[in-house]
């Protein structure tokens, strides 16, 4: 057997029952009893992994139900990558399908959130544009196209996402949260190298999706009741890095 195969044999067998074919040891068994340790201490590391991603979560179904429900999603969705960032894209999409949280329709936008936070954490890096100019640019909202920061995303969800997960942080005091009503959040990496999620009206991700499709300022602006205070929450945050005027329409 040529070493790709090897490796793609073993690599198998971790989320199989069986080990891998040509395996050996000493004593009847024992191959397979080290490789079962091997494998659970795989399985426990990526779980825990996934519970570090997805940390709301954890906290929200309880660290025992969501070790049995990691172990669900690894069978299903294997690490592809040896980036183990990139691993969990997955994760909401297997939460929508996942029939013991079905009682639970807020989980997966609670987890587009977090998933959200890791991609802006690790997103590339862009220095924010000269605020000044940018303000002079913008009394041509018609020719003004803007560029957003990598990290910049926008969600939504029919549920309160945005609430639960911050009544589910570290140190927040305990208290009622009303689910079923709709949110929107932008996530971005700021100026500060800090991740924030910003609370937004459900007209703001309109209006940012048109800036990111190459809209003008005011084409977005147009789509949104307020877009001064938006705009102002982004400029401050650091989260415009490029503009540009071009052509009236």
């Amino acid at each position: 057997m040529q070493w790709p195969d090897t490796e793609q044999n073993f690599r198998n067998a971790i989320f199989e029952s069986t080990p891998p074919t040509g395996i050996t040891a000493r004593a009847p068994r024992e191959a397979e009893i080290r490789f079962c340790v091997y494998r659970n201490n795989i399985t426990h590391s990526l779980s825990r992994a996934l519970a570090s991603r997805f940390a709301v979560i954890e906290r929200l179904v309880g660290g025992a139900f969501f070790a049995a429900m990691a172990r669900e999603f690894l069978h299903a969705h294997p690490p592809r990558s040896p980036v183990l960032h990139a691993w969990g894209a997955a994760f909401p999409a297997f939460l929508d399908d996942f029939a013991p949280v079905a009682h639970l329709p807020y989980l997966s936008a609670v987890a587009r959130l977090e998933l959200a936070r890791g991609r802006a954490y690790h997103a590339a890096d862009a220095p924010p544009a000269d605020a000044r100019a940018l303000a002079q640019a913008a009394q041509e909202p018609a020719r003004l196209y803007l560029d957003l920061h990598p990290s910049v995303q926008s969600l939504c969800a029919p549920q309160a996402f945005v609430s639960i997960w911050r009544a589910n942080q570290a140190g927040t005091p305990p208290g009622r949260v009303v689910a079923d009503h709709p949110q929107a959040a932008v996530v971005l990496r700021d100026a500060r190298d800090q991740v924030q999620v910003l609370e937004v009206a459900l007209g703001d991700i309109d209006c940012l999706g048109a800036l990111q499709a190459g809209r003008s300022l005011l084409e977005a602006a147009s789509l949104t009741q307020d877009p001064a205070a938006l705009f102002t929450r982004l400029i401050t945050a650091g989260a415009i890095t490029r503009f540009s005027l071009g052509e009236a329409p």
